[in-house]
């Protein structure tokens, strides 16, 4: 696939997301930016949401890790299904009765401002770093199907890419993400199918014949009973759950689409849905990773070091220009609909919980906007930072970083809702920074202190259960207030 190829449908990509983002925004001021004046429908949000919870990690990384541990990230997103029941049935009747705009504001009414501002504080980190890292895939996509072949230095790729993301949301915000997300999702499930269905045909095998062999691949193995393993069920089954929780329930980014339904009703529609949809699409890409592996070893084609490095590889030199456009549609896709959207997130907590725009400001859309442009910047150097150091799966590093980020965040929620004593608010910060110190040193540790035991993605459970003891301790008797 030549440049010129990858110009041409990278350019009627963004020309798509720019029209979206014209017709969306109209006149849109910063409610319609932050909330879509409450008005999309459910099943618009729910469809969406595809897109941007698989992202650029599960795109790439999903099916590579196939050949590492087979089916057993399937034991995650069950651990997932349960965490979203949780999100309709307790945090999404909570944030509509407290009419939101952002989900941080309940930490204030609940705890107090110091409260409030460390939760949103963390959301921003978290945030930022998570949402830098699946775009950073996608600039190293791009970099291998288009700059590259130009000499093109790839923090020119990284500020290219940004920035066009900047455009087409600098002012619908998530009007504008609620419809692009639509698109994006769609997109980037035709890429996987499409791509599914061109490697059954290099491999001329009919569709009995593929369920036979993903069946019975040792790549399919989905449960592992093995304690001390990374990939242990319960280990797994309740990181999912947490997760889940914190990075989607308690994560502005997802909870702002959530929050654009007409009524709660329709939220928690929206959710079942959502999830359902989830569920079989993350199948798609394992029956996905079985079939890369086993067109490599057909073919004869060394595995690369790095796992996330085989769709890309074989989309772009093996599988033919049909595979390789839409893998490269897909690719751009799935990180640009959960970037998008982060960043529009960022935005919005930033504006909302530190600078209290709403009440404070002359000129509220004019110092939307500048958030909105300090914040493009900010991942363009989280970005290049990333590029600098990474060294092992995207998929884990993401995880990871986001277990030790959220862990105060999910303690902090937890414990507001379920306990009916106030705590001293000035010295919460306190406990939500020690928390995640104590849980990197737990991690670092955990095989030689506890027989052999290493913690995988539970690490934010073990961090919200070391918030929630420090705040109990900061606790005393009052009657509650929400």
């Amino acid at each position: 696939m030549g440049p010129a190829v990858v110009f041409g449908v990278i350019a009627i990509y963004f020309i798509l997301l720019m029209v979206i983002g014209h017709l969306t925004s109209g006149t849109a001021d910063n409610r319609a930016f932050f909330t879509a004046n409450k008005q999309s429908p459910w099943y618009l949000v729910a469809y969406g949401m595809v897109g941007a919870s698989l992202s650029g990690v599960t795109f790439i990384s999903v099916p590579g890790e196939v050949g590492n541990s087979g089916w057993t990230y399937l034991q995650f997103v069950m651990g997932n299904m349960v965490g979203y029941v949780i999100i309709a049935y307790v945090l999404i009747p909570l944030f509509y009765k407290m009419n939101l705009t952002s989900i941080y504001e309940y930490l204030r009414t609940r705890f107090g401002y110091k409260s409030y501002y460390t939760g949103a504080s963390f959301f921003l980190i978290s945030q930022t770093i998570g949402a830098s890292f699946r775009l950073f895939l996608a600039a190293l996509v791009l970099q291998l199907a288009f700059f590259n072949a130009f000499g093109i230095p790839f923090w020119v790729t990284v500020c290219v890419t940004i920035a066009l993301i900047w455009l087409y949301t600098r002012k619908g915000g998530i009007k504008t993400i609620v419809w692009t997300d639509t698109l994006q999702t769609t997109f980037l499930l035709l890429a996987v199918t499409i791509s599914i269905y061109v490697i059954i045909r290099h491999l001329d095998i009919s569709t009995t014949l593929l369920i036979d062999k993903v069946k019975n691949s040792p790549m399919s193995g989905i449960f592992d009973w093995d304690w001390s393993s990374n990939t242990y069920f319960f280990k797994n089954f309740l990181a999912g759950i947490f997760i889940t929780i914190a990075m989607n329930g308690l994560d502005q980014n997802v909870m702002q689409k959530n929050l654009t339904c007409k009524n709660e009703k329709e939220a928690r529609k929206n959710i079942f849905w959502f999830a359902l949809t989830f569920f079989m699409a993350t199948l798609l890409f394992l029956v996905l990773g079985v079939l890369l592996y086993e067109y490599a070893g057909t073919h004869h084609i060394a595995i690369p070091d790095r796992t996330d490095d085989l769709y890309p590889m074989l989309a772009l030199n093996h599988f033919g220009t049909l595979a390789a456009i839409v893998f490269l549609i897909g690719i751009v896709a799935a990180a640009f609909s959960s970037a998008d959207s982060a960043l529009t997130a960022l935005t919005t907590s930033f504006c909302i919980d530190i600078l209290n725009i709403n009440n404070k400001r002359k000129d509220p859309e004019k110092t939307r906007l500048v958030v909105h442009i300090l914040f493009t910047v900010l991942m363009f150097g989280v970005i290049l930072i990333f590029n600098s150091f990474n060294d092992s799966s995207v998929v884990n590093a993401v995880f990871k970083v986001a277990g030790f980020t959220y862990g105060p965040l999910l303690g902090l929620f937890v414990y507001g809702i379920f306990s009916g004593l106030q705590v001293r608010d000035r010295f919460v910060p306190w406990v939500c920074i020690a928390s995640p110190v104590i849980s990197v040193i737990l991690d670092i540790n955990s095989g030689k202190w506890f027989g052999g035991y290493e913690f995988g993605f539970e690490i934010l459970l073990v961090n919200a259960l070391i918030t929630i003891a420090g705040l109990r301790l900061l606790s005393f008797n009052s009657k509650r207030t929400r």
